[in-house]
């Protein structure tokens, strides 16, 4: 399925996974966001990237954003302390992508709207039963898009994402983690951390988002995308320091502390209300997905770790600044 794609929200880390799938396939795509020095640092080099800013606000610029556009690719994100715009910045894109008859709209969705889990794993099927703020305002989203899919204006499919960790993902429950296992400090988390869960890498997701795009039969429905198994934030964090080359470092902040850091922090106290994907894991089966694409890759734990920390380094190494030079005599070699 060939046609123009627009990665609106392209700036996210999602984004640029799934940029760089479709310049891997030589195909031209538009990256849509607010900030054109953003969105120019990121793509500017890609001669295969049109770089296109919006202001949502706009209907005008929403349709200008959307013209000649195929398929849309939504990753906009917001604050998390203003998840209310969700469903507010959906309602606004899809009235400019149906004006400019776009035909598909695939959505970069979450586990949140399932709520709390009633199996293990949680299927395709699993009633979406939000038990958070976060999860209704995800939940009116997503009917958003399926009801246009159902009047038959459009073509809507949502892929849903565990939490997700890479190189250069500082949006990651992980990042801290791996910065103190890079540097040899102490890695902070949030308990309890010997509960199952699963991450995804994130560049495995660009080659999934473009193979979901051009598939008919995806369209209509959600689709869940699994990490490459379960495993838990302790032994995610001992792989870190193992490979680091150090022993195990960890202070863990209960729900409690959470919500004192909270009075000063608004992302810690917007986590309290989501604590529960650490008590109730959410853990996803993803057989249908794998049926319907059938090549669905999965970087193994302990790879993606390595390559994010190898990405860490480099990164704390560059931006440290030098040693001061001296004129203290040097010991003989």
């Amino acid at each position: 399925m060939e046609g123009k794609v627009a990665l609106f929200g392209a700036s996210g880390v999602i984004g640029q996974s799934v940029a760089s799938a479709l310049m891997a396939q030589g195909r031209a795509y538009r990256v849509v966001g607010r900030s054109r020095a953003s969105l120019q640092a990121e793509f500017g080099a890609d001669p295969l990237a049109e770089v296109v800013t919006w202001n949502p606000d706009d209907p005008a610029s929403v349709r200008a954003a959307a013209r000649g556009v195929d398929t849309l690719v939504y990753m906009v994100g917001v604050d998390y302390w203003r998840f209310q715009l969700h469903p507010t910045l959906m309602r606004k894109t899809l009235d400019g992508a149906i004006a400019e008859g776009v035909k598909r709209v695939v959505l970069i969705g979450t586990v949140y709207p399932y709520g709390l889990p009633r199996t293990t794993p949680v299927r395709d099927d699993h009633p979406r039963e939000p038990n958070s703020f976060k999860g209704r305002m995800r939940k009116e989203q997503e009917d958003l898009l399926l009801a246009e899919h159902a009047a038959g204006t459009l073509q809507g499919t949502i892929l849903r994402l565990p939490d997700f960790y890479g190189p250069g993902v500082e949006a990651s429950f992980l990042h801290r983690a791996f910065v103190a296992a890079a540097s040899g400090k102490r890695a902070q988390l949030i308990g309890p951390i010997d509960a199952p869960h699963e991450f995804i890498f994130v560049p495995d997701v660009g080659p999934i988002v473009t193979a979901l795009m051009a598939e008919p039969r995806a369209y209509g429905r959600s689709w869940n995308l699994a990490g490459p198994g379960a495993t838990t934030q302790r032994q995610m964090v001992d792989e870190m320091f193992r490979q680091s080359g150090r022993a195990t470092k960890l202070m863990v902040m209960g729900k409690g502390m959470l919500r004192l850091l909270g009075l000063f922090d608004p992302f810690m106290r917007e986590l309290v209300e989501m604590h529960y994907l650490l008590t109730s894991p959410v853990l996803m089966d993803d057989s249908e997905l794998r049926q319907l694409l059938g090549d669905v890759h999965k970087t193994p734990y302990a790879e993606g770790i390595r390559q994010t920390l190898a990405f860490t380094k480099q990164h704390l190494a560059a931006v440290s600044p030098a040693p001061a030079a001296t004129n203290h005599p040097r010991p003989a070699p």
